[in-house]
């Protein structure tokens, strides 16, 4: 294809405000791979169905826009040589994007079904930002965080704002800032006249909040979620060149909304999504435009250069909470049994796969509702987000050894406890680092049935506690239920004794 058959081709693919174009991932932009499709249209194959297709092309979708795989090369060259000693890590950079583009897409509930859509913003708020606009657009300042590499360990993938290099521990405060600007920032600077200044006219927390709420209520009608405030960003101004690499955002940041406040452009510069059908989507905005989208799934760029003096942006990002009308169940609350037959016959769940499956099932439940359990981006998620809930319960659970058996006695759950045991006879026994077996946390329960079955398995009525000087079964019961309960009498006619540790 050459250079005037593709300009025409992009004239032609802008002429609408939405244009559904016939490719997906790797075409415009590398997305799923390190590169992009170099499967012309011109070529024999793909003009003449009689030509075999070379096998290296076998699987690659049709490039119709040129050699884009130039114009990354050439992208990625001029990080690397911007930032001199350390430009290598502008490819570690690459890396951490491709992956996450690839994983987190499919490890994600998505809220609507296509992941975006375009909308005039409120009146009442767009009247309050474009008179910021115009009353500060001369009060740009540069974006912080320009001259810091664009990876930082864990944060990974994207630049941080704050001009902060921070420990692998750092955990961010998204509720405060927007941490993520995947734009070429070396070639084509971004500045930001900043909404929540009060020193400028109209700036401050009325302007803000106002865009909050209208945003909120736009977005959760859309999505059917409940919506927790996130992040609001902007007002960023984008100079001649800028390119935004095709990225998804980083989670909590999900449910979002681009406003577009002004443009000085010479053609459109569209906004590219990745639909949840699979297809890439040209998004054009005007002033006034609203784009929503699920951009924790959603991936989005703006892979050709920005022609023209500017394009500003607001972006305002939620975290779905509670209930979704969508799945028209609480989110993240999935019927185990139903969970085991859909996850087995999909081959990667129950407890064939993994027989401490209880285990996961708690960790499931404690996860953000948008995060598919058993998905590839669950371990990414337990590492990066060490003080959550789930990862301190999976953290503990490697550390003392707790099966799924231990949870599921002490659940006082006999129908699942038998059907683990009768695949997996040695967790009936199996100790924690405590020493702790089964029967003791059914003792704990006071669950006669439970402890009658563990029993059955052969498990010794008097096994102790620790390194075999703890507590007895029995002992337990009179400790902790008294001697006239029935997980007491119990025990004590199938011949357990009151063992206790020795002071």
């Amino acid at each position: 294809m050459t250079l005037k058959h593709t300009i025409i081709t992009w004239a032609l693919f802008l002429s609408s405000t939405t244009h559904s174009a016939e490719y997906g991932v790797d075409v415009s932009f590398p997305m799923h791979h390190g590169f992009v499709s170099n499967n012309y249209a011109e070529l024999p194959w793909n003009i003449d169905p009689s030509f075999e297709t070379p096998a290296e092309y076998q699987d690659m979708a049709v490039q119709p826009l040129g050699n884009r795989q130039k114009f990354y090369d050439e992208m990625i060259e001029g990080c690397v040589q911007y930032y001199g000693k350390k430009g290598n890590k502008c490819r570690d950079y690459e890396t951490d994007r491709v992956q996450m583009t690839l994983r987190q897409p499919q490890s994600m509930e998505n809220y609507t079904d296509i992941g975006f859509k375009k909308l005039k913003a409120p009146d009442n708020v767009w009247k309050l930002v474009k008179e910021f606009w115009d009353a500060n657009k001369d009060q740009q300042s540069k974006e912080n965080g320009q001259q810091e590499i664009p990876i930082v360990s864990i944060i990974s993938s994207f630049l941080l704002i704050e001009n902060v290099k921070p420990p692998i521990s750092y955990q961010p405060n998204l509720n405060i800032i927007c941490l993520i600007r995947p734009a070429n920032h070396w070639a084509a600077e971004t500045r930001i006249v900043n909404i929540e200044n009060t020193k400028l006219r109209g700036g401050g927390f009325t302007l803000k909040n106002a865009i909050w709420d209208a945003a909120k209520s736009t977005i959760s009608q859309w999505t059917g979620a409940e919506l927790k405030e996130c992040s609001l960003y902007g007002i960023r101004v984008y100079a001649t060149g800028s390119v935004l690499s095709a990225h998804v955002d980083r989670l909590p940041l999900v449910s979002s909304a681009i406003i577009n406040v002004a443009a000085d452009v010479e053609e459109p510069w569209p906004l590219e999504v990745i639909g949840h059908d699979g297809k890439a989507h040209n998004v054009t905005m005007e002033p006034g435009d609203m784009v929503l989208y699920e951009s924790h799934s959603v991936i989005h760029a703006r892979p050709f250069p920005l022609k023209g003096k500017y394009v500003a942006n607001i972006f305002v990002h939620f975290e779905p909470v509670g209930h979704s009308e969508r799945h028209e169940v609480k989110i993240g609350e999935t019927d185990p049994h139903e969970k085991y037959k859909r996850d087995t016959a999909a081959g990667i769940g129950g407890h064939e796969a993994d027989p401490f499956g209880e285990v996961e099932e708690r960790i499931n439940s404690l996860l953000p509702p948008y995060i598919v359990p058993g998905s590839p981006e669950v371990p990414n998620y337990l590492e990066s987000h060490p003080e959550s809930e789930a990862a301190k319960l999976a953290a503990q659970t490697k550390q003392d050894g707790t099966t799924s058996a231990h949870f599921l006695a002490a659940g006082g759950d006999l129908e699942k406890l038998a059907d683990l045991i009768e695949r997996r006879n040695d967790l009936a026994s199996k100790p924690d680092r405590n020493g702790w077996t089964p029967l003791h946390e059914g003792v704990r329960s006071g669950n006669v049935e439970v402890v009658r079955y563990i029993l059955s398995k052969g498990v010794d009525v008097n096994h102790r506690t620790g390194s075999g000087s703890g507590y007895s079964g029995l002992a337990l019961a009179h400790k902790l239920h008294g001697p006239l309960h029935p997980i007491t009498k119990f025990l004590e006619s199938m011949g357990g004794e009151v063992m206790e540790p020795e002071l």
